[in-house]
C-alpha cells in the first residue's frame, strides 16, 4: 500500500488529496518497485474516493527528457 498525492487531476476536487494506492495487474505480477518520488498514475473507484489503483510508474528522470 501506498499514500499517494494527486497532483494531476481531470476533476479539480481531487488535486491535493492523499489517496491509498495499490500495485495492480502486470506491476503486480512482475514486482515492479515504486520508490518515493516516483510519479505514477492511476484511477479511482468511483464508490471508493480514498483508494486508487496504480498502473504505471515512472520515475523523475524520465520524465526530464520527454
Amino acid at each position: 500500500m501506498f499514500s499517494v498525492l494527486v497532483t494531476q487531476s481531470q476533476y479539480p476536487q481531487m488535486v491535493g488529496r492523499t489517496l491509498l494506492g495499490t500495485l495492480v495487474g502486470k506491476m503486480r505480477l512482475f514486482r515492479i518497485r515504486v520508490l518515493p518520488g516516483d510519479l505514477v498514475k492511476g484511477y479511482v473507484s468511483k464508490y471508493d474516493l480514498k483508494k486508487m489503483k496504480i498502473t504505471f510508474r515512472s520515475t523523475q528522470k524520465d520524465t526530464q527528457s520527454i
